[in-house]
Parts: structure tokens; C-alpha cells; sequence
């Protein structure tokens, strides 16, 4: 029988280090970035009358569920969703068939799977959606439950990268996995190139997160 697991919110993680000093994570970290894509898409449900809120929370659940199923899947468990709407359960199943299809031709072998990590020599962590191989690569895979494929997500899989290197794995390719929410949105596989570049730019951020904190406290 397969463990069942119930996460509709999902527990914010605290990343610490060897020592115990709490670190930010990395959608923390680049939350400092400007995001133009996400201010046109607020203006636009505005201008169309829609509570960009209520929007949000409704695309967020079928997202997250999504998300859960398909770690879940990986894992070999079973999700719990007894806290979902009928309409959020169907919509987010609907979204997971196109990454079912998907994996029937790629066969993942998972390694790690939601696990957080942290880096002792740059002070920060995240979560790894998957590491896992596929056939003899070793595959770096972020899931995105999104209408899009926005330039901080390549940014912070970039960082998840030096997350998984300096905890002891090589990583031959780094991938997005844009699983759309509803038909429309559709389904994207994105290899990620420039990955030392884009580190650089999450180095800065991180720097400059540090140096706001400093200067607020």
C-alpha cells in the first residue's frame, strides 16, 4: 500500500547551515528581482475585472496539487486530495498527464526528489524538484506549474545546480518542465543553458539580499 501524503499548503522551509545560522533560500533570495512579466499580467486581469487575488489562490492550489502528484508519483506515493475541489482535483490531473506522457518516453531514475539542500560556502538553500538519471545523463529537473518560462526560474535553477554540485553530484543537464494548469497553457520541456552566467547573476542577487538585511537591521 502506497503512503499517502496531504499537503494543500505547503510548510515554509527554514535552511540552515552546519553551524545553525538560518540561511534564505533561493526564490527568497531572488524575489529582490524585478518581475515585469508578472506586473503586465496583474494589470491585465485588472483591466478585465478579475480579483487578481482570488485568481491567484485558484491557480496556486491546482499548481500546487500538481506539483505534489507528480513528486509524489516519483516517490511512489500516494496523494491525499481530500482537501481539494472536485474542479482543482480534474484540473490538476489534467496538467500531470502531460508530464505522465512525457516520462513514458524519458524513463527518470530518480535520486532526490523535494529534497532541500543547502551550500556552506555561499549560505543558502532550496529545493530540488528531481535529480534523477535519464538513460546515462544525470538530469537537474525543475517542475513549473506556469503560463510561461519567466528568466528568474532560469536563474534559480542555475542556483539549484551549484546546490546539488557542492552536495556531492555531477549534473549533465538541467531542465524545466513547464506544466501548464489548464489546456491552454499547455506543456514545455526548456534545457538550460548559460548556467554559469546565470549563477553569477543569483550571486549578485544573493549579495545584494545580504546587504539589505544588513541595512535594515
Amino acid at each position: 500500500m502506497k503512503e499517502v501524503v496531504t499537503k494543500r499548503v505547503k510548510s515554509h522551509i527554514t535552511y540552515r547551515i552546519a553551524d545553525g545560522t538560518a540561511v534564505p533560500g533561493v526564490t527568497t533570495v531572488l524575489g529582490i528581482l524585478n518581475k515585469p512579466a508578472l506586473i503586465k499580467w496583474a494589470n491585465n486581469l485588472g483591466l478585465e475585472g478579475i480579483d487578481s487575488s482570488r485568481y491567484v489562490d485558484e491557480k496556486a492550489a491546482i499548481g500546487t496539487l500538481a506539483h505534489q502528484m507528480i513528486a509524489d508519483y516519483l516517490k511512489g506515493l500516494k496523494t491525499d486530495t481530500s482537501e481539494y475541489s472536485k474542479v482543482e482535483i480534474d484540473q490538476a490531473e489534467n496538467a500531470v498527464l502531460s508530464f505522465f506522457e512525457w516520462e513514458k518516453a524519458h524513463h527518470i531514475k530518480p535520486i532526490l526528489v523535494e529534497r532541500p539542500l543547502v551550500s556552506e560556502q555561499w549560505r543558502f538553500g532550496g529545493t530540488v524538484d528531481c535529480l534523477g538519471h535519464i538513460n546515462d545523463l544525470l538530469y537537474l529537473l525543475d517542475f513549473k506549474t506556469a503560463s510561461g518560462i519567466f528568466p528568474e526560474m532560469l536563474i534559480q535553477v542555475a542556483a539549484y545546480r551549484q546546490l546539488v554540485i557542492e552536495n556531492g553530484f555531477e549534473v549533465d543537464k538541467v531542465a524545466i518542465l513547464r506544466i501548464g494548469r489548464t489546456s491552454d497553457e499547455g506543456f514545455e520541456e526548456r534545457l538550460v543553458n548559460h548556467l554559469d552566467k546565470r549563477w553569477e547573476i543569483f550571486l549578485h542577487a544573493l549579495a545584494i539580499y545580504n546587504l539589505q538585511k544588513e541595512v535594515k537591521q
